[in-house]
């Protein structure tokens, strides 16, 4: 994104900010035209691990201080909703909100294109199998892994991949749209009625899409400021 805009990049680690104070020094500190990214939201405020309140959070996305600046975007990783709190997920704080599902047959036909060379093989009946029966059960990384430590060979490549997907099938139990049943701390499972309003990507291929269509609203904004300029007198 950063690359894509010319946009500088901001990594804000909250295990070492010391207060609300020292965040919101650290966002007047940052410059226009640039992207802010705090990793790993769920593990900050499951462990507590910083004197940042949830109050300075807020205040940092959408507070007073937030806006004294122009074409800032806030990017936020987490790796299960579940501990988030809904003040921080609600439409115009959060306004996308992009999944990235398991590895699905389409997806792996496209790493084994990228990472083996192989548009078909053999073998592909039989992983297409697997995910119809068992659903997804690896990330895109999981199986990119398996195919690059086995890239001189592509039979057994995906050989692997096959051992794999059937072993953490078994492993992890009950599969429901492809999505790993998160349990959360009232012992519910995360299904998709447990899902906030805004943009939920469940395939490959939307979560592509949403990305164009984020790319397009910003590519918009950082253009209008040109847009409004007026004519500019030639010097004589």
């Amino acid at each position: 994104m950063a690359k894509f805009l010319c946009y500088d990049v901001y990594d804000v680690d909250l295990s070492n900010v010391s207060d609300d104070s020292d965040l919101k020094m650290l966002l007047l500190q940052t410059t226009n035209k640039s992207i802010i990214v705090i990793e790993d939201l769920d593990r900050f405020l499951t462990e507590k691990s910083t004197a940042v309140s949830l109050s300075g959070i807020l205040n940092f996305m959408d507070g007073i201080f937030s806006c004294c600046g122009e074409e800032r975007v806030m990017v936020f990783t987490v790796n299960t909703k579940d501990p988030i709190d809904p003040s921080i997920l609600r439409p115009g704080r959060i306004d996308v909100h992009i999944h990235f599902p398991l590895c699905d047959f389409s997806a792996f036909k496209t790493l084994a294109n990228s990472h083996l060379g192989v548009k078909d093989h053999k073998l592909f009946p039989q992983v297409e199998e697997i995910f119809q029966s068992g659903g997804a059960t690896l990330s895109h990384a999981e199986i990119g892994e398996i195919m690059i430590s086995n890239r001189t060979s592509p039979s057994r490549a995906i050989k692997s991949v096959i051992s794999a997907l059937q072993t953490n099938a078994d492993a992890r139990g009950p599969i429901k749209n492809g999505l790993r049943l998160l349990e959360s701390s009232s012992g519910r499972a995360a299904d998709e009625s447990s899902q906030p309003e805004g943009v939920i990507c469940r395939e490959s291929v939307h979560t592509v899409r949403e990305f164009r269509k984020l790319y397009g609203l910003l590519r918009r904004s950082s253009r209008r400021e040109a847009v409004d300029l007026g004519p500019v007198e030639k010097e004589s």
